[in-house]
């Protein structure tokens, strides 16, 4: 988890979720995970066409790229909004969360632990620099 994790929050600005929209694909931009407690965190809005979709079909693909090297991960989104402590870590690590309404009583603030990841690091030539399960 920890190349994923590094990968993600370091090596990029910017990581791409792709859910399930109907019947269709649907990807977004999303910004920095959060390491908290072993596990890598996302947050959301509630209101927010990705929270929906994850709602009915928790299974994503995220992918990202640093110019030079790409990660694919697969896993699932789980909705861990009551985990305060975890919250807290979120709000802690990003200095405009809560200035963007993303307080611990915020019932719009959703917090998603990545599980049953499959994550590869793949070379631009499309060879394999490292695989995680987590």
């Amino acid at each position: 988890m920890e190349k994923t994790f590094n990968f993600l929050k370091n090596r990029t600005k910017v990581n791409y979720v792709a859910t399930i929209d109907g019947d269709k694909p649907s990807c977004r931009p999303f910004g920095d995970p959060v390491l908290f407690d072993g596990h890598i965190y996302a947050l959301t809005h509630a209101g927010k066409n990705v929270a929906k979709q994850i709602a009915k079909n928790n299974n994503v693909c995220i992918v990202a790229y640093d110019g030079k090297d790409w990660i694919r991960i697969y896993c699932q989104m789980v909705n861990e909004s009551d985990n305060i402590e975890a919250k807290k870590a979120v709000i802690e690590e990003f200095d405009w969360a809560e200035e963007a309404g993303y307080t611990l009583d915020a019932p719009d603030f959703v917090l998603y632990r990545l599980a049953n990841a499959e994550s590869t690091i793949y070379d631009e030539d499309g060879n394999i620099l490292a695989k995680e399960e987590f």
